[in-house]
């Protein structure tokens, strides 16, 4: 721009391509120059701001809609319990009789057999889990633990009804045969004493190993594939073993997940139904044995919910639900705390 305000021909053909003028082209005529103006493609900032916005909203209330449900059903649980609550306070999560003739209701052997046999669960499933996954993540090549994962995968998908059968025809006999010789070497041993029935709490807890133990390999096998490769060599360069390297460094690093994996699968063997119900032996007490039957909280609501007719009656499998409901949430926080904690010790170590 000149001295004296005039406008440049090179400054107005700059101006006018701002506004939206196309610049004229060669063998152009005069009507092609004065249709519309060229517009870009792409979308302004202004329509990108308001998809932001639409975007945010629309997980904002998917991941709102979770907390809802959750609230949803501890409100219902909460409610329907109400006459349960009334007629038995807290003594009933204590009290041990079950009586649908009197209508005395308590739930501590239903709790006491829900959390023995996912115990035992844990203890068998836990090192065959981390085990499994240690050999498929670190030791076989990837041709041939693919294969493998894909089919400890497949197990997941199995009904759990299909587990049942399989536990009534081949575990329960196995453990009748077993649990007898073993009965009467450790019979002095309160966990081992009693007849040995085959159905009873240590079958539950073995279907339930079955059935958990494709969590945590598929899971913890995941967590360890995700370990930076570099964390192996730096190990192995510095002189370690390859069991060293796993056990010092890998399985720290991927501790986190590993446990998330192992609570996971806690969480699925205290919600277990059919295949508990089918070989327990759902008998309302507490036995210090493995061999001797015992109850979950999810199989009496399987068996009895369709039985009872009396409000209390109803009310009370309603609290064994709001129970149930309880300690899951506790468990699932207690996983999520304890996970907190181990992974700031990581990042002190690191």
């Amino acid at each position: 721009m000149s001295s004296t305000g005039d406008v440049s021909p090179a400054s107005t053909r700059t101006l006018r391509f701002a506004a939206g003028a196309r610049p004229a082209i060669r063998g152009e005529t005069s009507a092609e120059r004065s249709g519309p103006r060229w517009r870009s493609p792409l979308p302004t900032r202004q329509h990108w701001r308001h998809a932001d916005r639409t975007f945010h909203a629309v997980v904002l209330g998917f991941a709102l809609s979770t907390l809802a449900i959750t609230a949803l059903i501890g409100v219902m649980l909460f409610e329907k319990s109400a006459l349960s609550r009334e007629e038995f306070g807290w003594a009933f999560v204590w009290k041990s009789s079950w009586d649908p003739v009197a209508m005395r209701f308590g739930a501590l052997p239903f709790i006491y057999g829900t959390l023995a046999s996912s115990v035992i669960a844990l203890v068998i499933a836990v090192p065959l889990g981390i085990g499994a996954a240690i050999c498929l993540a670190e030791l076989l090549p990837r041709e041939r633990s693919d294969p493998l994962a894909f089919l400890v995968e497949l197990l997941v998908a199995v009904p759990s009804v299909v587990y049942g059968l399989v536990a009534v025809f081949v575990l329960v006999p196995l453990v009748r045969a077993i649990g007898g010789p073993v009965e009467a070497v450790l019979g002095w041993l309160p966990v081992f004493s009693g007849p040995v029935y085959g159905i009873g709490l240590l079958t539950a807890g073995i279907i339930l190993a079955v059935m958990i133990v494709p969590f945590i390999v598929s899971i913890s096998r995941e967590v360890l594939l995700a370990v930076p490769q570099t964390q192996r060599d730096a190990a192995l360069a510095l002189g370690a073993t390859r069991w060293e390297t796993v056990w010092k460094v890998v399985l720290p690093y991927a501790r986190s997940g590993i446990i998330g994996s192992i609570f996971l699968a806690l969480a699925r063997a205290l919600g277990e139904t059919m295949a508990v119900t089918m070989v327990i032996g759902n008998r309302p007490e507490i036995a210090a044995s493995l061999f001797a039957p015992a109850y979950s909280m999810a199989a009496v609501l399987a068996n009895e919910f369709a039985e009872a007719t009396d409000a209390l009656y109803v009310s009370a499998l309603i609290e064994i639900a709001l129970v149930l409901f309880a300690i899951t949430i506790v468990v699932n926080a207690g996983a999520r705390l304890l996970i907190m904690t181990a992974e700031r010790r990581g990042s002190r170590h690191a």
